[in-house]
């Protein structure tokens, strides 16, 4: 489980909206404690790739915020990303770059701009299982 405090929530929908036609993305940051994600930070990164089908971070702002997140005393957790067109649901590509199956992959569906869906999953190969997230 994933506890994302509302206001990093209500961000990365802001951030997802501006950045629209193109992906946006970024890190999560936090503290890990008997199976649970407590989010503490997110850190938006520049989407390199300027496209609206796939991202990929700015190496530079990704140290910099993993930096950052030591120096907080937190751990990296995941990432977050928004698929400006599409369902909140990995993709064939977040399968496939998926790195870290214990990492939370956070995707922002902003296919009905009105109704905005955020949804993180845990990816092991070809299996993504939905994380339940909890707005604190």
């Amino acid at each position: 489980m994933i506890r994302l405090p509302k206001r990093f929530y209500d961000e990365i929908v802001a951030v997802g909206r501006k950045g629209k036609p193109e992906e946006i993305c970024g890190l999560i940051g936090g503290t890990k404690t008997e199976g649970i994600k407590s989010v503490k930070e997110i850190y938006v990164l520049e989407n390199i790739d300027r496209s609206r089908e796939h991202f990929s971070m700015n190496p530079k702002d990704q140290l910099e915020a993993v930096k950052d997140m030591r120096k907080k005393g937190f751990v990296p957790l995941g990432n977050f990303h928004s698929h400006p067109e599409s369902p909140s649901r990995p993709s064939d590509e977040d399968k496939r770059l998926a790195y870290d199956k214990n990492a939370s992959y956070i995707i922002l569906s902003l296919q009905d701009e009105k109704n905005p869906v955020l949804k993180s999953f845990r990816i092991n190969g070809n299996i993504s299982e939905e994380e339940p997230i909890e707005y604190i």
